[in-house]
């Protein structure tokens, strides 16, 4: 039950936050995924379309805008790459 903890904690968090969407929830709970999967590592390393597919968005685009978004909000620490052989990082409050 713990690997629910972060995920109910963003929930609360964004019970009253009107900027939040039903994208950006998706994409949280995507990394929360991914980061299981890697060992709850923080940060984790990702390349955009893992996480998309993960969260079922196919547009980069929208991808990039909620994830700087999340970052803005104080969600995660989004540190992007633009060097396409490299992956993004991305940091969880969390821990």
């Amino acid at each position: 039950m713990d690997n629910l903890k972060p995920l109910s904690a963003f929930f609360l968090a964004i019970e009253k936050d009107f900027r939040i969407s039903t994208t950006h929830i998706a994409i949280y709970a995507a990394l929360l995924q991914f980061r299981i999967d890697k060992g709850f590592i923080n940060p984790v390393q990702a390349y955009s379309i893992e996480i998309q597919n993960i969260a079922k968005i196919a547009s980069p685009k929208t991808y990039h805008k909620c994830m700087r978004e999340l970052d803005a909000y104080g969600y995660v620490i989004y540190l992007p790459t633009k060097n396409k052989n490299k992956r993004s990082s991305i940091y969880f409050h969390s821990d």
